[in-house]
């Protein structure tokens, strides 16, 4: 379900952070595919907007792996959260040339468009 004065914004610059830093000549994991997290209705109508931070996986095949809630503003955004990620694709993580597994954690907003 679309809403056109809804926007959740996904920041995944966030993804290029700690771990592929701490490993030099780490290229970070490049998300291809995201879907929109569902915008619990209730939350929604009352103009409550909020983030959730998930810590994840991506392993050697860009998939999304044992994905966790570290914080939320809300409880009610974090299965919704969860649910759209599990539907996510990235291009993996790559050192030496080679694709690997990487442990990525990053945040998801829930916002109301000011449009």
């Amino acid at each position: 379900m679309k809403y056109p004065a809804l926007a959740v914004f996904v920041s995944v610059l966030s993804l290029s952070a700690l771990p592929a830093r701490a490993e030099e000549g780490t290229e970070p994991p490049v998300p291809v595919r995201t879907v929109r997290p569902e915008y619990p209705d209730e939350l929604r109508r009352a103009g409550i907007a909020g983030v959730v931070t998930v810590s994840c996986t991506i392993d050697e095949k860009g998939n999304v792996v044992d994905p966790k809630v570290v914080k939320t503003s809300n409880t009610a955004f974090s299965n919704p959260a969860l649910e759209a990620l599990a539907h996510w694709k990235f291009k993996p993580a790559k050192k030496g040339g080679n694709a690997v597994p990487i442990k990525v954690s990053f945040p998801i907003q829930f916002k109301m468009d000011q449009d």
